[in-house]
């Protein structure tokens, strides 16, 4: 037994953890907190593939421990140059193998107690995925559901504030959720990220408590929500239907594709994706619209022929409780969402109410 590697559980116990892969693989995904301090590059990783492949493993084997030597000393002069003599690191690669135990030995043979996590990244994204198929059902969902442009997601936010228990998929995705949500000058997580993001969350929450979340699709944007997330939210029968006057609603859907208006020629390429639903002179009518800077027009346009009847055929199939859920009327554009807030959780979880009225610093409540 090598006594350098220890187990995913320990990963607790050390003061920094060390993701030693190339910052493409430590882009897609990574342990929640560690540092990249790669000892291969992403094109010096390519380099090594692809003379393992054609040339020899010995020559591959070489020449990558020649990069990873150098690439090594650069970071115990630079990243880790002021770390105390009693520095406890764990380190990791893709599988636990010879990148994690090159970085390891050399920390150790400083004196640093640095550990390699057996199984490396492979095991951790493995206890992810297996996390996600049992943890989700174990909580007490409340489902927000209601048309576009109702505001469910302030109302979420509100409830957050109020100190309810809140888990928010879309901005875990980074996307509204809708063919028009993507969020400007942000990208969404890859699926991996996304599932690092949920399981964190998921962890963060108290099963003794409600989960407020809004209904979602399978996919939210470009990431797709685990099967056993949605069976439990598609089960639940505590649902809340958040009902907002269509003015407001127009008024809401316009200050949130405000950065699409602001980008009519993206808005248009958007748009024209809709042809396939609902025709081209439908389509041509919206675009029309847009050109003439009919921001109103276009946002009610949008909610009454795309999302309203969207919303019809899909909602009452997929939630099973929303046939019995209590109606909530919200006006999302309020300066203080917080009351709402606060009326709905006093009668949704009254068990739950002294926490729920805890007034947060900085809250505006009461005065």
């Amino acid at each position: 037994m090598n006594h350098l590697r220890v187990p995913l559980a320990s990963v607790g116990d050390f003061d920094e953890i060390i993701d030693v892969r190339t910052p493409l693989e430590f882009a897609d995904d990574h342990i929640p907190g560690a540092i990249n301090a790669p000892v291969l590059s992403n094109e010096e990783r390519i380099v090594v593939g692809t003379m393992y492949k054609q040339v020899s493993p010995f020559d591959a084997s070489r020449e990558g421990a020649a990069m990873v030597a150098r690439n090594i000393a650069h970071h115990l002069d630079t990243v880790f140059a002021d770390r105390p003599r009693n520095w406890r690191p764990l380190v990791y690669c893709w599988r636990g193998g010879m990148r994690s135990a090159s970085m390891t030995l050399m920390m150790n043979m400083i004196g640093w107690r640095a550990r390699q996590l057996e199984g490396g990244y492979k095991t951790y994204r493995s206890d992810v995925v297996a996390s996600l198929a049992t943890l989700p059902p174990t909580l007490d969902y409340v489902v927000l559901a209601g048309h576009t442009g109702s505001g469910k997601t302030r109302l979420l936010h509100a409830l957050a504030d109020a100190g309810a228990q809140t888990l928010d998929l879309e901005g875990l995705a980074v996307h509204r959720g809708s063919l028009l949500g993507a969020m400007p000058d942000a990208p969404q997580p890859s699926q991996k990220a996304f599932d690092t993001r949920l399981i964190g969350a998921l962890r963060a929450l108290d099963p003794a408590r409600p989960v407020f979340v809004e209904a979602e699709s399978r996919r939210i944007g470009l990431v797709t929500l685990p099967e056993s997330l949605m069976t439990a939210l598609r089960g639940t029968m505590r649902c809340v239907e958040v009902n907002v006057p269509i003015d407001e609603r127009v008024a809401l859907l316009t200050q949130e594709y405000g950065h699409l208006l602001a980008q009519p020629e993206a808005f248009r390429a958007q748009l024209l994706r809709l042809v396939p639903l609902h025709g081209r002179a439908v389509v041509d009518q919206w675009l029309t619209m847009l050109d003439q800077g009919q921001q109103r027009e276009l946002s009610e346009a949008l909610i009454t022929r795309h999302y309203d009847p969207a919303y019809t055929r899909s909602s009452r199939k997929l939630l099973k409780g929303l046939t019995q859920a209590m109606p909530f009327a919200f006006h999302p554009g309020a300066p203080d969402l917080r009351p709402q807030a606060q009326a709905l959780l006093a009668v949704i979880s009254p068990a739950d109410k002294s926490s729920s009225e805890a007034v947060p610093p900085g809250s505006n409540a009461g005065r």
